[in-house]
């Protein structure tokens, strides 16, 4: 299943493992095909009485995000690629670009994506750069266009680096990731109900991801998959959508403001304060702790809340 690898001396080695770095990214392309279903969304809406599944200034604030995302994506990428392109030269082995190597490669990113999701709800450093994801208090699809600006500066991409170890490639992991992204896309949304049993069991769906979403606190901190809910019922963290229960969408302390800014980078503000502020014994616990974590229990993690809601 693996091939050795053959290192060439020095600075050609690495010429040409940059020269090889080229990935197709479909984000860009599946663009216009996202704003084409949110416009269908917004007839289904109008349709079925439902408008305030959107707020005008609200989707305003998704659009931007995305559109910022994207430029920040484009502006790190070179830099991601090369964090990629380094663990991968340093690996064992190279599987290359045989067939089998892109459905296998998209199973681990899935999984590695799931760690990473994980991660970013428990730990308040990788929170703060996906934060803004949750912050709508609405679910539709313009809510999946809420991506990070500061995914980089998280280093989020530390979750990948496995996979360019082991041996795939390192455009092949961006590939994947792409698809990944795209797929997130449909589910967020009220739209769709249960789909079939065999496909609720094995794939994230709208009613897997409205749990993800919702403040509701049974809801809080579960089903972490991106495309295969199977990890979150292999690790423990799966919560099925309980019918006849009002889904609350957001974050636990609401953003209160339609300010892209204030959305893409209040929590990176609000971390930095609470170090100001704590004792030095405490400061790295707000960064490292989960969200809600307080030197003084003024505040509330998701557990606590969960416990105290029991």
């Amino acid at each position: 299943m693996t091939s050795a690898k053959r290192h060439k001396p020095g600075a050609a080695r690495w010429q040409d493992r940059f020269d090889r770095m080229d990935y197709f990214d479909p984000v860009p392309l599946a663009v216009p095909f996202f704003v084409l279903l949110i416009v269908a969304e917004l007839i289904w809406a109008r349709r079925n009485g439902k408008l305030r599944t959107y707020e005008s200034r609200d989707t305003a604030v998704s659009l931007a995000l995305g559109l910022g995302s994207l430029f920040a994506g484009a502006l790190f990428a070179g830099a991601t690629l090369g964090m990629l392109a380094w663990a991968h030269e340093i690996g064992p082995q190279a599987f290359g670009w045989a067939w089998w190597t892109w459905p296998l490669c998209f199973l681990l990113d899935d999984l590695a994506y799931y760690w990473f999701h994980r991660c970013a709800h428990r730990v308040r450093w990788f929170w703060a750069a996906h934060v803004n994801h949750h912050s709508s208090q609405h679910y539709n699809l313009s809510t999946a266009l809420r991506q990070s600006w500061t995914n980089f500066i998280a280093l989020s991409f530390l979750f990948r680096l496995p996979l360019a170890l082991i041996g795939f490639e390192p455009g092949m992991i961006l590939t994947c990731a792409a698809f990944n992204l795209i797929y997130q896309f449909w589910i967020h949304t009220e739209a769709i109900g249960r789909l079939p049993a065999w496909f609720e069991a094995i794939m994230n769906t709208p009613s897997h991801h409205r749990v993800h979403h919702a403040t509701n606190a049974r809801y809080l901190d579960r089903n972490y998959s991106g495309t295969f809910i199977i990890w979150d019922r292999l690790f423990g963290t799966f919560e099925p959508e309980k019918s006849g229960v009002a889904m609350r969408y957001g974050l636990v302390s609401q953003l209160g403001s339609f300010n892209v800014l204030k959305a893409a980078f209040h929590e990176w503000l609000a971390i930095g304060r609470d170090m100001i502020r704590a004792p030095w014994r405490y400061k790295l616990s707000y960064l490292l702790r989960e969200p809600g974590w307080s030197h003084d229990g003024s505040r509330e993690t998701s557990d606590m809340i969960r416990e105290r809601t029991k």
